[in-house]
């Protein structure tokens, strides 16, 4: 059955007949979507925030559409926040809106739904946010795609999830149960692969918190010397094992063969796990003396978190990975 499209209310608006009229023609049953038109995307050119209905709630998503998008559905990033944050923090944070303007596609920073001292943190599943009846953010995630899609903006193929700090930690999870939403992933100072288990006196991803059965292409970015989310682990419960065994067991997901492991630069190292079944490679990059930073991002939005790194983009690389990589 097809799905009834969202409304989206704007400056206390209801676009809903506007959106209707781009909306695409759904495929039968069992068929999928059909391609979206080469039609304008009902959004204008820039920054517009949104609201969207889900779960029953009104819940909030900054979208920017760039001038350089065209008339047909392009790429979609989504840019999650990190906990105690907002989207538009988020944005001044890794600047993804700057890489999109160059690049053509759209950026998507949603509003996680938990209200904290500065901000919002994400609803994660199987963690101490994860609080019995509070609303259902993978939902919220899929209904921030079905809007865009239907809306002609996006192409359903090219849809890729970046997230900050706890924003990386949702991503994470929810790629472990959508694999086949997003065609790759990017999380920042937050990759995880499952909730820890306790194993050995030590702790591991827990598998049966993380089984895809899809492989999900991921590239990722974490600093030694994060103060938040301990590069080696440690620190909160939700975080437990290190960044390491986070990026090995999405290898292990993703069946990947070999990995080999080079020098970027002077304090970046890379990770490459290939052979992976279907593209999708796990690439971890490694700051020596890095912090709870978004590398390449704006270092004055991370006060207290530590190192930024010039060295590398974080946008420019998790792009030139997203581009690669479709849906099947």
């Amino acid at each position: 059955m097809p799905r009834t499209l969202p409304a989206l209310a704007l400056a206390g608006l209801v676009l809903t007949a506007s959106l209707a009229a781009v909306a695409p023609a759904h495929a039968a049953p069992g068929q999928g979507r059909a391609p979206s038109p080469a039609s304008a995307c009902a959004l204008d050119d820039g920054r517009t925030t949104l609201t969207i209905p889900s779960g029953g709630l009104d819940r909030t998503v900054v979208v920017h559409v760039p001038e350089s998008a065209g008339t047909r559905a392009a790429p979609l990033v989504l840019d999650l926040h990190g906990s105690n944050s907002t989207p538009a923090e988020q944005l001044t944070r890794s600047q993804l809106d700057r890489t999109a303007d160059r690049e053509g596609f759209i950026v998507a920073a949603p509003q996680g739904a938990l209200p904290a001292a500065a901000g919002f943190v994400w609803n994660v599943p199987y963690t101490a946010t994860d609080v019995a009846g509070a609303p259902d953010d993978e939902a919220f995630l899929q209904d921030v795609i079905d809007t865009l899609v239907d809306a002609g903006c996006v192409d359903e193929r090219r849809v890729y999830a970046a997230g900050y700090s706890g924003g990386g930690r949702m991503v994470s999870q929810f790629a472990c149960d959508n694999p086949t939403t997003v065609a790759a992933i990017a999380p920042v100072a937050g990759l995880r692969a499952g909730a820890p288990l306790a194993v050995d006196g030590g702790l591991a991803p827990d598998p049966a918190t993380c089984a895809p059965g899809d492989g999900v292409p991921v590239i990722t970015f974490n600093g030694t010397a994060d103060p938040v989310n301990p590069f080696a682990g440690g620190g909160a419960a939700y975080w437990g094992y290190g960044a390491l065994a986070a990026s090995e067991r999405w290898a292990d997901l993703n069946g990947c063969h070999t990995a080999k492991e080079s020098r970027v630069s002077e304090n970046v190292t890379l990770t490459d796990h290939r052979g992976c079944p279907g593209n999708a490679a796990v690439r971890q990059y490694v700051i020596a003396g890095g912090g709870h930073t978004w590398p390449g991002g704006n270092a004055a939005a991370f006060p207290g978190a530590g190192v930024t790194t010039t060295e590398i983009s974080a946008n420019g690389l998790m792009w030139d990975f997203f581009e690669q990589r479709r849906t099947r």
